[in-house]
């Protein structure tokens, strides 16, 4: 069995490359483990990853924080905020399958969109938690 964030972030990762919306905002299925050395804006990455014992005297879990990192130019915060909202849209609440563990939930519980100092480029900030239980 994988650990529970590989699975996790697999399965978001085909999650979000499947959604034909995004897919178009991104101009193509362009979201990575880490930037490509050229990149072509807009896309998103898939930040780190933090994972806490979550489990109770009688069975096993973990809490996942999870960032997405988006990253724009062209378009602006606009842009930026629209990619953030199709993600969000797309895993807030989202009821995922992972191969060997059970998502309990998935929630946004931060978002942040900002210009990067001394660069044109956007940069949208998601941080999800999720708790997950393996599979009995």
């Amino acid at each position: 069995m994988a650990h529970p964030s590989a699975e996790l972030q697999e399965t978001i990762f085909a999650t979000l490359t499947s959604d034909a919306a995004l897919t178009t905002m991104l101009g193509g299925p362009k979201v990575f483990d880490r930037r490509p050395e050229h990149a072509v804006f807009p896309y998103l990455t898939l930040g780190r990853t933090a994972v806490v014992d979550w489990s109770t005297g009688t069975e096993d879990g973990a809490e996942h924080i999870l960032t997405l990192h988006v990253w724009a130019k062209g378009g602006g915060k606009a842009e930026t905020y629209e990619i953030m909202d199709q993600v969000s849209r797309k895993l807030d609440d989202a009821h995922l399958t992972l191969p060997g563990h059970h998502l309990v939930n998935l929630q946004l519980q931060f978002a942040e969109a900002r210009q990067e100092p001394d660069s044109p480029a956007y940069h949208g900030i998601l941080r999800f938690r999720a708790v997950t239980e393996p599979l009995a």
